[in-house]
Order: C-alpha cells, then structure tokens, then sequence
C-alpha cells in the first residue's frame, strides 16, 4: 500500500483511484436492477452492465494522465468487480502490489454514488477515504459521471470540483477517470473486458 503521505499526496493531486470470484454472489438470484414492470432508465442499464461483471477481473492501463503519475502509469493495473448485491457493488482497485483501493458503488434515492475506500495492509481505514460523489443527471447506459460530495470538499478541498466518470462500452472496454473542473488535472484507466484474468487475492481490510 502507498505509505500515508504519498497517498495523502496522491489523493490530493488526483483524488481519483467481500469475497473471492468463487464466492460472488449469484447476481442473478441476489440482484435485481429494475422490478418486473417497470421502466428501465439510463441508471438501471450501467448498473445492470457493471452487475453482469460480478466475479470478473481485468487488466487495464493509464490512457491519460495530466499531470503524469508514474505511480500509476508504471504498474500493472487490475480491477476486480468482486461483490454485488441489490444495491452495493464492490470493486477492488489494485496498482502493483497496492491493494488499498476499491471502488464502492451504491444505488440512492437520487441515483448513483461512487466513493473510494482506502485501506493500509493491516485492514484499518486510510486518513483519506471514502470520499466520492453522486450522480446529478440520468447519464447514459454506458457512462455515469458523479460529481464531489460535500464529504468529500471538506476532506480535501483541493477536489472539490473532481468529477469522476465510469464507462462500461458493450463488454469491451471499462474506463475510470477523473477530471477536476476548473484545472487541467486529467486521469483515465481503462480496462479490456474482452480478456478476463484469474481473480487476484482479496483487498486489504477486504
């Protein structure tokens, strides 16, 4: 895991980025997007999208990255959508060896939200977690942008004005990224679907 400060730092200037595969939950008997009858939105779609992955995970590399960050751009990138249920889905992020990292996504009465947890090896809470944000629009099927929560302001005031987008492109292609509204601060990840690799160990704390 990034020590303290560097991933303090790291927060700051990017602010971005459970069980086994063989424990996933059945998604089809655990989750269910859009009750029988009713109409489906933009927002069931890409949940529905992100669901269908459950148990997967792939590797992905930096496409974009202002300013550069070899912490990043020089490891291997894995992403594990590792738990889903009615309305959590959990997504380690792992860089290198770093497994401090999961995306947490939550269905709300308003939408979507996504936060960052972060945690050290031994499992405890990082200074600089669960921050993220909420959707403020419908989106589309396969892009959903969630704009810095309050929590998140005040954590670190720096990212207040980070908007984080999630594309899931027709099982090809899903991308993480980050940009800062008002700077050129600029991040994006993306990750083949297409080649699936064997899960990786758990998270820390996972």
């Amino acid at each position: 895991m990034l020590k303290l400060r560097p991933l303090i730092a790291l927060a700051l200037v990017t602010s971005f980025g459970c069980a086994g595969a063989s424990d996933a939950p059945d998604v089809a008997t655990e989750t269910s997007t859009v009750e029988s009858g009713a109409q489906a939105t933009p927002q069931d779609a890409f949940w529905s999208s992100l669901e269908a992955l459950c148990g997967q995970a792939f590797e992905g590399h930096v496409v974009e990255s202002v300013p550069a960050d070899e912490a990043f751009e020089t490891q291997t990138l894995v992403m594990h959508v590792r738990t889903c249920t009615t309305n959590e889905i959990r997504v380690p992020f792992f860089v290198g060896d770093d497994r401090s990292r999961t995306w947490v996504f939550t269905r709300t009465d308003a939408g979507l939200r996504l936060k960052h947890d972060h945690r050290h090896e031994d499992g405890s809470e990082d200074e600089v977690t669960q921050y993220g944000g909420d959707t403020q629009e419908a989106g589309t099927d396969t892009a959903q942008e969630f704009h810095a929560d309050a929590f998140t302001a005040e954590l670190l005031p720096a990212s207040a004005t980070n908007v984080w987008t999630v594309e899931i492109a027709a099982a090809e292609m899903f991308a993480y990224a980050l940009r800062r509204e008002g700077t050129e601060r600029r991040f994006r990840a993306e990750f083949d679907l297409q080649k699936p690799i064997d899960a990786p160990p758990p998270p820390w704390g996972g």
